[in-house]
C-alpha cells in the first residue's frame, strides 16, 4: 500500500509540474528572443535582416562573435564562419561554419571547424577570428583562424591555423601551417591574391600586440605572404607614422585608387595606452605599389572615423570604395547619446573612383550593440553582410545577416 501511495503521489507531482516547467521554458525562450529587435525594426540601408545564430544555441559559450562571409559553390549559396566564445575566456573558443542555400533566408546547422575540446596530444587550444577565403579559379575554401593555448586568458599570443573544405564548407580538414614568421599574430581579414612577374602570391594582413603582456613587446601591423596558402613568411611591416606611434591593427586589404596599388585601412588606438583612441579617433591607411613588398608610412584617414573597433574596407567591382564602421565612442565609454557605451550603430561611407568620401550614411541602427561587419560582393553593387549583434547593453548575443545595395 505504501509503494502504491508513493507512486500515485509521484504521478500527481509530475502531472502538475510538467505544465509549470513548460510554461517556465516558454517564458525563458520568450525572454531570449525578446532581447533583439525584430528584423524590420531598424534604421539603415541594409535589407532582409535575419539572425543566423543565437547564443542560446551554444551551451558552452557566453558570446557569439566575429562572423565572416563568402559566396558558396552554387548560385544563392553563402558560407559564414563565426566564433562561439567559451565561458571563462575573453575572446576565444570554437570556430564554426554554417551554410545557406537560399541567399540567406535560412541557415543550416553549423559544423565545427576548430574545437577547443579536441586535444592535440597533450596540448589543448582555443580559437578566434575566423576568415574565409576561396582562391580565384579554385573550388577549395579555406578557413584561417588563430589558436592559443587554452590556459591563456585571451588570444593575444596566438599562432596561425588553417583548414580547407573541398565540398563547399560542409566538412573541413585541418592543416598545419608551415610558418617562417614565428611570432604571435592576430588575424581579422582574408588573404588577397596579387601577381608578381607572372607568379601568384597571397597576402594576409595581421598584427601583434605583445606589448599587452611584455613591457618590451610591440604593437605592429604587418603583411604575411604565401605562394601556396600553406607556407607563410613575413613580407613587410607597416611603417609607423613619423610624428607619433599608433596602435595599427585589424586592417582590411583591397585594391587602391591607382592601377596596381594596394591599400590597407586599419583600426587604431593609442600606442602606449591602448584603452584610448587616437586623437581624433580615426582609421589609418598604408599603400603598396610593388605587389605588397613595401608599404608607405601609415597616415590618418581624416574622413574615416575609428574608435577602437574593426571596420570593413573594400572595393566594389566598379571601383567604388566602401567603409563600414561603428560611430561614437569606444565600446565601454559612455557619452552623450551612448548611455551603454560605443559599438552600437553601424554607419558607412563610399568613395567613387577618383572622388572623395561621401557623408556618413546609416548601415544598421536598432538601438542595440553591433560590431565587426564583414561584406562580400555577390554581383556588381550587390553585397551580403554579417556582423555580431546584441542587446542595448550586452554585446554579441547573436549573429546578423543582411543584404546591401551600393548606391552612388
Amino acid at each position: 500500500m505504501k509503494l502504491t501511495a508513493i507512486l500515485s503521489l509521484l504521478t500527481v507531482l509530475l502531472l502538475t509540474s510538467a505544465p509549470a516547467a513548460q510554461a517556465q521554458k516558454k517564458k525563458s525562450a520568450q525572454r531570449a528572443t525578446a532581447t533583439a529587435p525584430a528584423a524590420g525594426e531598424h534604421k539603415g540601408d541594409v535589407t532582409g535582416v535575419t539572425v543566423i545564430r543565437r547564443l542560446e544555441q551554444h551551451p558552452l559559450a557566453w558570446r557569439v562573435w566575429q562572423p565572416f562571409i563568402i559566396p558558396g559553390d552554387r548560385k544563392n549559396h553563402l558560407i559564414v564562419a563565426f566564433g562561439a566564445m567559451v565561458n571563462g575566456k575573453k575572446d576565444m573558443g570554437d570556430i564554426l561554419v554554417t551554410l545557406s542555400k537560399d541567399d540567406g533566408n535560412t541557415w543550416e546547422e553549423p559544423v565545427t571547424v576548430f574545437d577547443h575540446q579536441r586535444r592535440q596530444g597533450a596540448l589543448q587550444f582555443a580559437y578566434a577570428n575566423p576568415v574565409l577565403y576561396r582562391p580565384p579559379g579554385q573550388a577549395v575554401v579555406w578557413c584561417f583562424a588563430m589558436r592559443c593555448l587554452i590556459a591563456a586568458e585571451n588570444s593575444e599570443e596566438s599562432q596561425l591555423v588553417g583548414a580547407f573544405s573541398a565540398d563547399g564548407g560542409r566538412s573541413w580538414t585541418p592543416v598545419e601551417m608551415a610558418m617562417h614568421y614565428t611570432g604571435p599574430l592576430i588575424t581579422c581579414a582574408s588573404p588577397m591574391q596579387v601577381e608578381r612577374g607572372g607568379q601568384r602570391v597571397f597576402l594576409l594582413p595581421a598584427h601583434r600586440n605583445t606589448l599587452g603582456s611584455d613591457p618590451r613587446g610591440s604593437r605592429d601591423h604587418f603583411i604575411l605572404s604565401s605562394t601556396s596558402l600553406l607556407e607563410w613568411k613575413l613580407e613587410a611591416y607597416i611603417p609607423q607614422p613619423t610624428t607619433q606611434r599608433v596602435f595599427l591593427h585589424e586592417g582590411n586589404l583591397a585594391p587602391g585608387d591607382a592601377p596596381d596599388e594596394l591599400k590597407l585601412v586599419m583600426r587604431t588606438a593609442n600606442y602606449d595606452e591602448d584603452e584610448l583612441t587616437t586623437d581624433p579617433p580615426r582609421a589609418y591607411s598604408s599603400v603598396s605599389r610593388d605587389g605588397g613588398r613595401t608599404w608607405s608610412v601609415a597616415r590618418e584617414e581624416s574622413d574615416l572615423h575609428n574608435a577602437k573597433s574593426k571596420g570593413f574596407f573594400g572595393r566594389a567591382a566598379d571601383g567604388t570604395h566602401l567603409y563600414v564602421y561603428n560611430d561614437g565612442p569606444p565600446q565601454r565609454v559612455k557619452a552623450p547619446g551612448f548611455p551603454n557605451g560605443g559599438r552600437t550603430s553601424l554607419r558607412y561611407k563610399v568613395k567613387p573612383p577618383g572622388g572623395a568620401w561621401s557623408a556618413e550614411r546609416t548601415f544598421y541602427d536598432a538601438g542595440i550593440k553591433n560590431s565587426y561587419p564583414t561584406l562580400v560582393e555577390v554581383a556588381p553593387g550587390e553585397f551580403r553582410c554579417v556582423w555580431d549583434s546584441g542587446t542595448a547593453d550586452t554585446a554579441r548575443t547573436h549573429i546578423h545577416f543582411a543584404k546591401f545595395s551600393l548606391k552612388p
